[in-house]
């Protein structure tokens, strides 16, 4: 059977600095050019039937330096709405609200374009697109270009784990992961490897 290819897209500025980047679109590095260029590889042998990528330049830019196929854009694979906290580092809220910590606390509301979102509702999301992409098909994989935390999420869900034990998912930008199945359940195949 098939898999979800879960390819994190390429190292940003706002990425580099640790700045939560949920939906302001930041372009790639060119380190992250790089990483994208490099998920080639890592596909080679992969028989990729269809991709789908958020709609945000930096993950688009992956795929197509990945060398995917026509990928459909998914707005439900958008990263996680920071609210409050967009371009702004875990340090540096940590300076006003001691111990935070996303998965447990949550964002504060942001402005009219960073209302943002908590860890139930990007775990709808990711159900969401679960729903839309079905299982894998038996001959190929589907591959899914986004985002850090949206991902995590995901692959909790794909698990059957509530969205905030997607916490215990680290996941660096260009990197590949895969979802696949074995005896019918879901399990994680391959997590966070990353690209020479």
């Amino acid at each position: 059977m098939g898999e979800l290819i879960l390819l994190r897209h390429g190292e940003t500025e706002w990425s580099r600095g640790r700045r939560h980047t949920g939906l302001t679109d930041v372009p790639l590095t060119g380190r992250g050019e790089e990483q994208a260029r490099s998920l080639r590889g890592a596909l080679k042998g992969r028989r990729i039937v269809r991709t789908l990528v958020s709609p945000a330049e930096r993950a688009r830019r992956t795929a197509e330096l990945a060398g995917l196929p026509a990928a459909e854009i998914d707005p439900g694979l958008r990263e996680w709405d920071y609210g409050g906290y967009e371009g702004i580092t875990s340090a540096e809220i940590r300076e006003r609200r001691p111990g935070w910590f996303l998965w447990d606390d949550g964002v504060i509301p942001g402005d009219a374009d960073h209302p943002g979102e908590t860890v139930e509702q990007v775990g709808a999301r990711a159900d969401a697109v679960l729903a839309r992409v079905g299982p894998p098909p038996p001959d190929g994989d589907v591959a899914l270009v986004a985002h850090g935390h949206f991902l995590r999420v995901l692959a909790a869900r794909w698990l059957g784990l509530e969205p905030a034990l997607g916490r215990l998912l680290a996941l660096g930008t260009g990197t590949l992961s895969a979802l696949g199945t074995e005896h019918d359940r879901p399990v994680i195949s391959a997590w966070n490897v990353p690209v020479p």
